[in-house]
């Protein structure tokens, strides 16, 4: 009997001609089968958007019941504690994203040989400090800041 004869029904699928392997392969650049791994971990670290819905949805739930119950205890209108709730919470989240942003390290600095030899003097427009830059991370780097202010590039040395 031919390995291709099926006594299921036709689907128009071929069945495998040797019994190696029946794992799947990528047909195309979204699609892989099972047991293989593009190596991209950056969906398991972000929340998928039923996730973020549901945790919305399970915040503004909370801050309703908390505005009811307040509204209750001091007599006050449900849709303006609701809001005043509502918009304390906003607050506080933006807050603590900023001490968050804070509190992330700087990058590291590059490579000593990605540094590049550069001869530039810049000049407070304020005070009139002078500034000379040997080194920098490329041909064109950014005038640094003195006084609140970008130093002025006078010239480069040649």
């Amino acid at each position: 009997m031919d390995e291709r004869s099926d006594t299921g029904p036709d689907d128009g699928a071929a069945a495998p001609t040797s019994g190696a392997s029946e794992e799947l392969v990528p047909t195309g650049p979204d699609e892989l089968g099972p047991g293989l791994d593009d190596g991209d971990e950056t969906d398991s670290e972000t929340p998928r958007p039923r996730r973020r819905r549901g945790r919305l949805l399970l915040v503004l739930l909370a801050v309703a019941v908390v505005a009811s119950v307040v509204a209750a205890i001091f007599d006050t209108p449900g849709p303006t504690t609701f809001a005043a709730l509502l918009l304390g919470l906003v607050i506080l989240r933006t807050g603590w994203f900023f001490l968050q942003s804070f509190a992330t390290p700087p990058p590291p600095p590059p490579d000593r040989g990605k540094l590049r030899r550069v001869r530039l003097v810049y000049r407070c427009n304020v005070c009139g400090a002078e500034v000379r830059m040997i080194v920098a991370n490329d041909e064109d780097p950014e005038p640094p800041r003195h006084c609140m202010d970008d130093m002025q590039l006078i010239s480069p040395i040649d």
